[in-house]
């Protein structure tokens, strides 16, 4: 503990030279970048599917733990924020403390969830993503990164979809198992 880590995401040094951002224009189809994306969304689409209403409103008995319903409704927040805001630039009204508070009908969700995709495409056009956000987005230092370009914001929306679905599927499987203790949202 204690101990300073690389810092690995502050300059990408290959055989000596820094590379250029605009070194990577390219590096990627909308088409790949909505493979990537829909296979995390999906992937938890089908698990609160799967759940139902009862058990995807149901989460593990450990401190801070979310439900599924509860992961979702945070991941299409993400989308909003950092597809939206800080690569579309449009204006955005998020509660992300609401969303950890988040329960109800699975079929609402998946619908809210379809229509956040849709929504994902079209602020997919309005991105450069080698400029900067278009509007203010958060100066908290864990997000700089992710803040200094509009591709740097979708590559953030992916990673926490990633990231999460691996966190669904590991609640998933708790919520399944005959020894869980799960306490419903509230």
């Amino acid at each position: 503990m204690g101990e300073s880590r690389p810092v690995w995401h502050r300059g990408a040094e290959i055989g000596g030279a820094c590379r250029s951002p605009a070194m990577l224009e390219g590096m990627i189809s909308v088409e790949d970048y909505l493979f990537f994306v829909d296979e995390a969304l999906e992937g938890m689409i089908a698990i609160v599917e799967d759940l139902g209403d009862d058990r995807a409103n149901l989460r593990p008995d450990i401190e801070g733990a979310n439900t599924p319903y509860v992961i979702l409704t945070h991941c299409l927040g993400v989308m909003e924020y950092w597809a939206g805001h800080a690569g579309a630039g449009r204006s955005i009204d998020r509660d992300r403390d609401a969303e950890f508070r988040a329960s109800g009908s699975v079929d609402d969700l998946v619908e809210r969830a379809r229509r956040s995709r849709a929504q994902l495409v079209d602020d997919l056009g309005h991105v450069e993503p080698l400029a900067a956000p278009p509007l203010t987005v958060s100066t908290d230092a864990a997000h700089m990164v992710h803040a200094r370009t509009q591709g740097g914001a979708l590559l953030h929306l992916y990673e926490e979809l990633a990231q999460h679905r691996g966190q669904m599927e590991g609640c998933r499987d708790v919520i399944l198992a005959p020894w869980a203790r799960l306490v419903p949202q509230g």
